[in-house]
């Protein structure tokens, strides 16, 4: 495996590599949306975000902050080793899906039970998400959900060549 080198995190910024490994839950009171079909489908300034090496902050969005019939269940499941079980959400805005886009913990190990049903977006399923005003990249590759904003540097798992971190 090549050596990974992390870039130097400049004023206000963070490295992933500074990140813990197991990750770490933080309340976040930044403005966290969730954009699909035109419209809102998330809003809230009472989100946590997971913090774990490698990887952008994943935000996770309490349900009361979830515009009341946009989520629909989805097929499947995963296991995270620090989080327990998740289950996928669609998100349904009039006659546009998009499958498994949203993942939430119903019941979350006893490090993670503040996620219990909050719900975090993969921003490359839906229209846009913003933390605050900055309209986020999402990390790279199909499985992880973290979202980029100026504040972080890499370089993220998620990239080819990545799979081993």
């Amino acid at each position: 495996m090549p050596s990974i080198q992390p870039v130097k995190p400049g004023p206000g910024q963070e490295s992933v590599w500074d990140y813990p490994r197991p990750p770490r839950l933080e309340a976040v009171r930044k403005r966290l949306r969730v954009v699909f079909n035109g419209v809102t489908v998330a809003d809230t300034t009472a989100g946590f975000r997971v913090l774990e090496t490698s990887h952008p902050p994943v935000y996770y969005i309490p349900p009361g902050d979830i515009l009341k019939g946009t989520l629909e269940p989805a097929p499947g499941s995963s296991f995270c080793e620090w989080k327990g079980r998740a289950v996928y959400w669609d998100v349904v805005v009039w006659e546009k899906r998009a499958k498994q886009a949203g993942w939430s913990y119903p019941k979350p190990s006893t490090a993670f039970i503040a996620l219990a049903d909050h719900v975090a977006f993969y921003a490359s399923r839906v229209d846009a998400c913003y933390v605050d005003d900055e309209r986020v990249v999402p990390q790279p590759g199909d499985f992880y959900g973290g979202w980029i904003t100026a504040d972080v540097v890499g370089p993220f798992k998620g990239e080819p060549g990545t799979a081993g971190w």
